[in-house]
């Protein structure tokens, strides 16, 4: 039996947080549908999002998994809001990240992950106020705009979020996470 060192699980990790950032931001390039309908890039984000935090068992790993994103979206110029764009990907993070902190044991059950990817839309929500105040937008505008795009960001982040339990379920069966009892 081969012992593991902190070196190895840190950098196997630091790679899936990696891979984690990586096809959020290439489901961004792949899936360019023009949908019509606000929120619908949420799916992405959210499932990697809260993938990342059930597979890396550290503090921040949600979080830094939508920074890496949000910096190589700003990088790669993806997207209509410049370096601003860094906040529609790190909010839904922290927000992943402090549900996480608040709700115990939210990997396995449906509920729990359901109610992670509100948290997760609740974070656009709050980037896209963010992003609208910097802008200068009138208050009562900015309020209804940020709603209107949060409604769809909600549904779609609770859309993915929904498929982490069956991934994490069907990790566990090969073999490539440990089982909690």
């Amino acid at each position: 039996m081969i012992r593991r060192t902190h070196s190895v699980d840190s950098l196997q990790n630091a790679l899936f947080l990696g891979f984690c950032a990586v096809l959020i931001v290439a489901a961004k390039l792949f899936f360019r549908w023009h949908l019509n309908i606000s929120g619908h890039s949420m799916f992405f984000i959210a499932f990697f999002l809260l993938l990342a935090k059930a597979v890396v068992p550290k503090r921040w790993a949600a979080s830094t998994v939508g920074l890496w994103a949000g910096l190589m979206v700003v990088v790669l110029g993806l997207g209509k809001g410049g370096p601003l764009q860094l906040t529609k990907y790190l909010f839904p993070a922290l927000a992943v990240d402090f549900g996480g902190t608040l709700v115990p044991r939210w990997a396995g059950s449906v509920w729990g992950c359901a109610l992670l990817g509100l948290a997760a839309g609740a974070g656009k929500f709050l980037a896209n106020v963010f992003i609208d105040w910097l802008v200068g937008m009138d208050m009562g505008v900015l309020l209804l705009h940020a709603t209107i795009k949060a409604v769809g960001g909600l549904f779609f982040a609770v859309l993915g979020s929904l498929l982490v339990p069956p991934v994490l379920k069907r990790l566990r069966a090969h073999g490539l996470l440990p089982v909690f009892k």
